[in-house]
């Protein structure tokens, strides 16, 4: 996995030197990372939405209450893409972008989650709002939500998760 993080480093500042007079490389190398997370996040989504849960709702059964809940296929989509998503987010940061932090890497895991709890409760809100409210379609609605939670996912990872 080193090698395979160094390898994404190494084209990442690749492609990063025409910039380097513009943009500081943690910023370029987070929004590459994060883009190339983002991407496959919005890829995941409309898989999941489209393919997997097929536009239909999903009951699940509660253990142990003998209750069942049942989602939305939005939100269904959601909760089958977030970990996948949480976990090569946390992987690229901690080995591309934030590599010169100090932290122990299960402080780091830690702090990441709650970063990106938040991060899923305005995906939450903002999919129940778009798209139950005012009748959006999934897909674009997901969008515009990443790239408003793309500033806070910045912030908290550079000066909490993985602060040096």
């Amino acid at each position: 996995m080193q090698k395979l993080a160094q390898l994404i480093t190494k084209i990442i500042d690749f492609v990063y030197s025409p910039f380097q007079k513009y943009i500081p490389k943690d910023i370029f190398r987070y929004a590459a990372c994060g883009g190339g997370n983002m991407v496959l996040d919005w890829v995941l989504y409309f898989v999941m939405y489209n393919f997997v849960v097929g536009h239909q709702l999903v009951y699940l059964t509660v253990p142990f209450v003998h209750s069942e809940l049942c989602l939305t296929p939005h939100i269904a989509s959601l909760c089958i893409v977030f970990p996948i998503t949480l976990l090569t987010g946390f992987w690229l940061n901690k080995y591309v972008t934030f590599t010169q932090s100090t932290l122990h890497g299960a402080r780091q895991l830690g702090r990441y989650i709650m970063i990106v709890g938040v991060n899923l409760a305005v995906n939450y809100f903002g999919l129940k709002l778009l798209v139950e409210h005012f009748a959006w379609y999934p897909t674009p609605s997901k969008i515009c939500i990443t790239l408003l939670t793309v500033v806070i996912s910045f912030m908290g990872q550079k000066y909490f998760s993985f602060r040096r």
